[in-house]
């Protein structure tokens, strides 16, 4: 089992940046992709971004290219997501993943262990 926490939500103004962390316990860290999706009410989980294991690699969204960026603390077992230039659209509940698989994973199926969520509100 893995266990995941996400912190670092809050309110923000359009414009700002924030960042998220997502820190694990339980099985070993770097065995895992780790992932960032998020949820607004009344919509369907989307993918965010991911990391791989080494922290080398990176996968995004097409969206949110250039504004979000996602990295990894293997010392730390901390995943971050940086988010800047935050627009009221990006308010959402936001969900740390990780996967097993080996690739970095867009699709929620891929994904086995998943935090509760913060909660991200952007103000225009």
């Amino acid at each position: 089992q893995v266990q995941l926490v996400e912190s670092g939500g809050g309110l923000a103004q359009a414009g700002g940046s924030l960042r998220l962390s997502c820190a694990a316990s339980g099985r070993t860290f770097s065995n895992y992709v780790m992932g960032w999706f998020r949820q607004a009410p009344g919509k369907e989980r989307e993918f965010v971004g991911a990391v791989s294991r080494s922290g080398g690699g990176t996968s995004y969204a097409d969206s949110l290219k250039g504004r979000f960026t996602v990295s990894r603390d293997n010392a730390k077992n901390t995943v971050y997501l940086q988010m800047n230039s935050l627009k009221p659209e990006d308010t959402a509940v936001y969900y740390c993943a990780a996967s097993s698989v080996y690739n970095l994973p867009g699709q929620v199926i891929y994904y086995d262990y998943w935090g509760q969520g913060t909660q991200v509100t952007v103000s225009s």
